[in-house]
């Protein structure tokens, strides 16, 4: 609706009443689009599951909002409302929530009592945003946008932070940004590996002269990638956030992770003051062959704090 209003709006600002009736209709608008995004945050604090949107300064974050059976069951029954834990869940570089790796870690926590909140990231799946125009500044920014959201939930007992790839980045980073949020969190295949190639000029494989970024990046799959967001991974560096955090640590990676090395998950566990790494024997970055080593993984982990 916004794009379409837009886009009409120079055929009718042809003098200074039609610009202020654009203006007065945009402002309207405006005003109606945040009245209703408010009105629709506010009604996804019931415990019912959910699709909806986390406004972020006008960005959509695409979002779902799951609970166990047995809580929604409860809820239904009346009386006080039930609390939970809630795991948020982040997915990686050109992924989104619905990858199976990603449901699965959902369903672990289903199966533990807890809620789950799994979110696009900005430039992937259907939130807004292009994918050329990602970086990991904008993805830590919303990251504790999603945070702040989930903490405002009344039903929640307990955050807990889990991601994958770049999402496993953004785990550490966003712990590391909000170290009294989250009782624990689970790093899977945590790409700490995209800073440190960028300053090294290596961007998932594509080289590039670390000092003379370029301003665009071809990906596979006719993708691009502005030259920022090498620029911005640059200024990243993992191990500071890791320092930050304190709370127990769950990593879960392939030794023979294809697209991140295994380094980087033995890497970060020696770096955190209570962390267990969990190896998945010959398996792939996304854990297709040993899906059930991670899930039995996060299992354990998490049923010691619930």
């Amino acid at each position: 609706m916004t794009e379409g209003l837009i886009e009409r709006a120079p055929s009718v600002c042809y003098n200074e009443g039609s610009r202020y009736l654009f203006r007065t209709v945009t402002a309207v608008f405006s005003r109606w689009q945040e009245g209703n995004s408010q009105k629709h945050n506010h009604e996804v604090c019931e415990m019912k599951n959910k699709e909806f949107s986390i406004i972020d300064d006008g960005i959509r974050i695409h979002a779902k909002l799951d609970f166990p059976e047995a809580l929604l069951k409860q809820d239904e029954e009346g009386g006080q409302q039930a609390k939970c834990p809630l795991l948020i869940i982040i997915h990686g570089f050109t992924g989104h929530m619905e990858e199976t790796h990603i449901i699965a870690a959902a369903e672990v926590a289903h199966e533990l009592g807890m809620a789950s909140l799994r979110v696009d990231m900005y430039g992937h799946g259907i939130s807004d945003g292009k994918f050329e125009d990602h970086t990991l500044f904008k993805w830590m920014t919303q990251a504790m946008a999603i945070t702040d959201y989930a903490r405002s939930l009344p039903f929640v007992t307990d955050l807990y932070l889990c991601g994958h790839s770049q999402g496993g980045l953004m785990t550490i980073l966003t712990a590391g940004l909000k170290p009294d949020v989250f009782k624990a969190i689970i790093p899977l295949a945590p790409a700490t590996s995209i800073p440190e190639g960028a300053r090294e000029g290596d961007i998932l494989g594509i080289t590039f002269d670390p000092a003379h970024i370029p301003d665009m990046f071809e990906m596979e799959e006719g993708r691009q990638l502005k030259g920022n967001y090498a620029a911005v991974a640059q200024a990243v560096y993992p191990e500071h956030f890791i320092r930050r955090y304190t709370g127990p640590v769950l990593i879960v990676h392939a030794d023979t992770d294809e697209a991140v090395p295994y380094r980087c998950a033995v890497e970060a566990a020696a770096l955190y003051t209570d962390a267990k790494l969990v190896t998945v024997k010959d398996d792939t970055h996304c854990f297709d062959n040993h899906l059930d080593e991670m899930t039995a993984a996060m299992r354990e982990f998490l049923a010691e704090l619930v």
